[in-house]
């Protein structure tokens, strides 16, 4: 298997998606998951070490789902309710229309938050960046175009990350530490996981800066991106910590155990996070795919492919990183990239993703 999936992991970069590509394949074998991983390309255009499959890469939104489940861990146990109000745990949201909103809501992109704002902007002024104005003004950039919320659904789903920077803000006002302790804490540790923020992998990893994969060429942030987080927002309001949209790198093993881990607990067969606890992540919800921290395959188009099954969940990243995972066949798929490496508009991950994570499914089934 694992020649085979070294050869999809060199398709990745001879079809120049990105320079550097790591894949990962988990299933369950009655008690235990087989995981396996292969990796193939240069660490970027300028740097030309040979990625490992060990090497951690920036995850970008993959962030969200490890996101999801710290809230997910911190509901289990009472420390904090789906159903809360944002304004009793971000104070800064208070006066905004926000702050009724459940936390549920926020976590499952139906709280009616814009996708995005430039939040980071005051930094490109030259001018000082503030944390508290950041979550002022996420909570309060709610769709013009919307009404208020008659039922306890929320609105209509749009993929916010500026709502997954109040959830990480609640979260970790919650749990009492900053978010990426809380998410090692919670998830990381408890799993075994080589997940964290940049800083937690530089004071434990002492070859951090040698081998983790460079993103973009950024020219009014030094050049290429390394060890630092490439979303502008979560770099701006955390630095070499994590935010709730953003900030986490992980190797490739890494999102595949945590992939298993999630489908365990979906099955009850977890002693990390109850099915009880990981449903409200999972269910379906009306009006898309989304779901809550995770994302579900769309009947057409999704980068998931086509041969996992329908109940298939999990998540993207603009890096170009992607896991998908099969509860029914209990088979959990990795592809990881750094594809904006090559110019954050390059197109050909767009057809690769699908064609991966086909590939990858087939070999494991």
């Amino acid at each position: 298997m694992r020649e085979r999936l070294a050869e999809i992991a060199r398709s990745v970069v001879a079809r120049g998606a990105a320079p550097a590509a790591v894949v990962a394949v988990a299933v369950r074998r009655g008690r235990t998951w087989v995981l396996r991983s292969a990796a193939a390309g240069a660490r970027s255009r300028s740097r030309q070490e040979r990625v490992a499959a060990r090497c951690p890469f920036d995850l970008a939104s993959v962030s969200k789902p490890f996101v999801a489940a710290t809230v997910a861990r911190l509901a289990q146990r009472g420390a904090l309710a789906l159903g809360s109000a944002l304004g009793t745990l971000v104070e800064e949201s208070a006066r905004t229309r926000s702050a009724a909103t459940a936390l549920e809501l926020l976590v499952a992109h139906r709280a009616g938050l814009q996708a995005y704002l430039p939040l980071y902007r005051p930094l490109l002024q030259r001018r000082a960046f503030s944390a508290h104005d950041a979550l002022r003004l996420a909570a309060g950039a709610l769709r013009p175009e919307l009404r208020d919320r008659s039922d306890n659904l929320g609105f209509e789903p749009c993929y916010s990350d500026l709502g997954y920077l109040l959830v990480g803000e609640a979260a970790a006002r919650a749990g009492g530490v900053p978010l990426d302790e809380l998410v090692r804490r919670e998830v990381a540790q408890p799993l075994g996981l080589d997940v964290g923020s940049s800083r937690q992998w530089l004071g434990c990893c002492r070859d951090f800066m040698r081998i983790v994969i460079p993103t973009e060429v950024v020219p009014w942030r030094g050049g290429e991106l390394i060890g630092v987080v490439h979303d502008e927002n979560a770099w701006a309001y955390a630095g070499h910590a994590s935010c709730g949209h953003a900030g986490l790198f992980g190797t490739a093993e890494a999102v595949a155990r945590f992939g298993a881990a999630v489908v365990d607990a979906m099955q009850g067969d977890s002693y990390w996070l109850s099915a009880e606890s990981v449903e409200p992540l999972l269910r379906p919800r009306p009006g898309g795919s989304l779901l809550a921290g995770f994302d579900s395959r769309s009947a057409s188009g999704s980068s998931a492919g086509s041969v996992c099954g329908a109940r298939a969940f999990g998540h993207l990243g603009f890096t170009g990183t992607s896991f998908w995972c099969d509860p029914d066949a209990r088979c959990v798929t990795v592809l990881l990239t750094n594809r904006v490496n090559l110019g954050r508009t390059h197109p050909a991950i767009r057809q690769a993703r699908p064609e991966v994570h086909d590939r990858l499914f087939r070999l494991a089934l």
